[in-house]
């Protein structure tokens, strides 16, 4: 993790580049035609208003809510060995969170209107969440340096999966699992997990900045390697302006560095204003706005962003909580079937059932000729032989002891 931070320049030291260390300062620079390779780094900020919860704020974070899906740590909903084990949490928020649920917010269609003005060298971002490539932002001037839900592909052979299967998969709640018959290995977006490697395109890209003439930071804490040190690569004489809630990294230490703190949305309309870009940018948001001009009921409720947020742990809770049944009740059947096949009886017929949650759950269809004793004979077995050892504690469902972690 570990943040970088520096002193903040003194305000008697003059800028070298601008001609003063203000929001317009910045706005001249660009009009001037200065800026013609801009580096645009961003982080959850940016999509906060669009009702996307960021990462690790203490009260309304995405890690912080997690706890309430019964985790052994929040953290490990993006864990790629908890991932393996116990895939149903993800999914359950993939669910949530998978792209065309969200409109993109006015902060990603200025990142768009810099790429259509011919401006842009390269957003980097840190989000999954696709919303730049909602807003128009072309696939080739993004390196999602966490990846995203853009592509998808099998943990274990890494062939990858169509796009419009995972969609129907998140969609009906399903976990969907490799293609190649001989592999069946679980699927997950190419989303960077705790202990996996940053994409490829990222490593090729991250001394971009230093060809930059102007880096714009955007909505980050700039607390995860190595994304943190991306700012650093700028050269030392050229702009760097942070839109963020509060000052953070090594932004501000220099000459030429400009800090417009505030939420993103509102430093991006006083830039946009500045540069004359205002109008054009609301007429591009606009165009993004899914009710297309239809007037909202009058009697409709819109809900807080709290609410909103409540409401979808409510749902994430409640899913996990049904797959975990649905591990409780095989496991159940699972000692039944192998207590028949010790006594040399032929295991009960099963048929498939999709539950609430879009999980199938396979069920034992018990013949009514054999119901009536089979309680005497299971006393029986118990009270002659032990456990059976080909069954570990551990696997007859990994998922189900989620259920009891502290």
């Amino acid at each position: 993790m570990g943040q970088e931070t520096s002193t903040p320049i003194d305000d008697n030291i003059p800028s070298h580049t601008l001609k003063e260390r203000t929001l317009e300062a910045v706005a001249e620079y660009i009009k001037d035609g200065h800026a013609k390779k801009i580096v645009l780094l961003s982080g959850a900020g940016i999509s906060t208003s669009a009702g996307i919860p960021d990462f690790r704020s203490p009260d309304t974070g995405l890690y912080a809510n997690l706890a309430k899906l019964n985790l052994p740590y929040a953290e490990a909903v993006f864990d790629i060995s908890y991932f393996r084990n116990n895939p149903v949490p993800f999914y359950a928020l993939a669910h949530e969170l998978y792209p065309g649920k969200y409109r993109p917010t006015i902060s990603h269609m200025f990142v768009r209107l810099l790429s259509d003005k011919g401006l842009l060298l390269k957003l980097f971002t840190q989000n999954v969440d696709c919303l730049e490539r909602e807003a128009g932002v072309p696939a080739e001037k993004i390196i999602e340096a966490h990846g995203s839900f853009a592509s998808q592909r099998c943990i274990e052979c890494k062939t990858t999966y169509p796009e419009e299967l995972m969609r129907e998969a998140i969609g009906k709640r399903e976990i969907p699992h490799c293609l190649t018959p001989e592999c069946n290995g679980l699927v997950k977006p190419d989303i960077v997990f705790f202990g996996e490697q940053l994409p490829e395109e990222f490593h090729r890209n991250k001394f971009l900045p230093s060809s930059a003439d102007l880096c714009i930071v955007m909505g980050t804490s700039l607390s995860v390697q190595p994304f943190a040190s991306l700012p650093n690569f700028c050269s030392e004489n050229v702009p760097r302006l942070l839109i963020n809630l509060e000052q953070v990294g090594s932004l501000g230490s220099r000459a030429d560095d400009v800090l417009c703190l505030g939420s993103c949305d509102a430093g991006v309309r006083k830039l946009a204003s500045a540069l004359g870009w205002l109008e054009e940018l609301e007429e591009l948001w606009d165009e993004t706005d899914p009710t297309n001009g239809v007037e909202t009921p009058k009697n409709s409720v819109q809900k807080s962003g709290d609410e909103a947020l409540e409401e979808e742990i409510e749902l994430l809770t409640n899913e996990v909580d049904k797959s975990l049944r649905i591990n409780v009740d095989h496991a159940a059947w699972l000692r039944d079937h192998l207590e028949q096949k010790h006594l040399g009886r032929p295991p009960p017929s099963v048929s498939s059932d999709k539950t609430e949650s879009g999980l199938t759950l396979t069920t034992p269809q018990e013949d009514p000729s054999e119901s009536c004793n089979r309680e005497v004979e299971k006393d029986r077995l118990l009270a002659v032989s032990s456990p059976s050892p080909s069954i570990p504690a551990t696997g007859l469902s990994k998922e189900a002891k989620v259920e009891n972690t502290p």
